[in-house]
């Protein structure tokens, strides 16, 4: 399984593509390999490994791998806030901004958005679901929030998985409006969410430090935001105000450097995932689409 090339469906270009995966040599040793099992049971999963990581893409040098990566993965330098050459590290260039306009948010009371760029997977009743990423691959939604009170409200519910990949853009943003209540810390891990790793252990994404948010939106009902952190993504931040109203698209936080995750979670009956995301997500792949693109409408 680890050694099968990854795909996903592209949205704008309505093609399947093979996965340019950052860091695959090391990935597929790591979580495909004995010894390098060992090494993610020992070193990798645990926070000061993330924390040293982050410490060296904090440093002015990590500022020389910008270029090379902006050419390797072929980054549209048109859409950020400022210069490529105004960065002062890798990790300030990572969680960059972008310009006003850059990510259109899609119009309608009705429609619920993309909260961030990546490859996204949507399962329209988890309770039903043969599988995630690949059949038979699943996770309780106790298991998920980490209280059982809060799951019960979205027995039945819907979900939306969109994993951000190191060459996304990677701020998140709020799927819907509403107000938003206190962000709630789920401790835990930090292994990779990679493809690579999430197909032989989907676990990872329950068993990963996480931070919860509750959005009581007028439209969609309660809606569940979580940001799922990684190795070297320790650092989740969350620059909005719980309990202040905010608009559908608005910036909800950022994630330091590496590949990380958000999960959307909808209630029974409250969103209708948009087709191409559920044609393809049946057959466990993903759906490359942006932040702000419409994910569905509530019915």
């Amino acid at each position: 399984m680890a050694a099968q090339p990854i795909r996903y469906y592209h949205r704008y270009k309505h093609a399947v593509e093979q996965e340019q995966i950052y860091g695959e040599g090391w990935l597929r040793f790591a979580y495909g390999n004995p010894a390098g099992r060992f090494f993610v049971w020992l070193m990798a999963k645990r926070a000061f490994f993330s924390l040293w990581y982050g410490y060296k893409m904090r440093k002015p040098e990590s500022a020389l791998r910008i270029l090379p990566f902006l050419a390797k993965y072929e980054i549209d330098v048109d859409e950020f806030a400022k210069s490529a050459f105004d960065y002062k590290s890798f990790n300030e260039f990572f969680y960059r901004a972008l310009k006003p306009g850059a990510r259109p948010i899609a119009a309608g009371d009705d429609v619920a958005v993309m909260p961030a760029d990546g490859r996204h997977l949507a399962i329209p009743d988890v309770d039903a679901s043969p599988g995630f990423y690949v059949k038979g691959m699943t996770f309780t939604l106790a298991e998920l929030f980490g209280e059982a009170a809060v799951a019960e409200k979205f027995a039945g519910g819907a979900m939306l998985i969109s994993r951000l990949c190191p060459v996304d853009y990677h701020r998140f943003h709020f799927p819907v409006a509403g107000v938003p209540n206190e962000p709630r810390l789920v401790n835990g891990w930090l292994y990779s969410v990679s493809p690579i790793a999430l197909r032989r252990r989907l676990r990872y994404l329950v068993e990963n430090k996480r931070v919860v948010t509750l959005v009581e939106s007028p439209r969609f009902g309660t809606v569940a935001v979580i940001e799922v952190g990684a190795t070297n993504v320790g650092s989740i931040q969350q620059g909005f105000v719980s309990g202040r109203a905010v608009a559908k698209g608005d910036e909800k936080g950022l994630f330091a450097f590496g590949g990380s995750c958000v999960i959307t979670v909808f209630q029974r009956g409250r969103i209708r995932f948009d087709a191409d995301l559920v044609e393809h997500s049946a057959q466990f792949i993903e759906t490359y689409a942006r932040m702000g693109d419409r994910l569905g409408l509530t019915p």
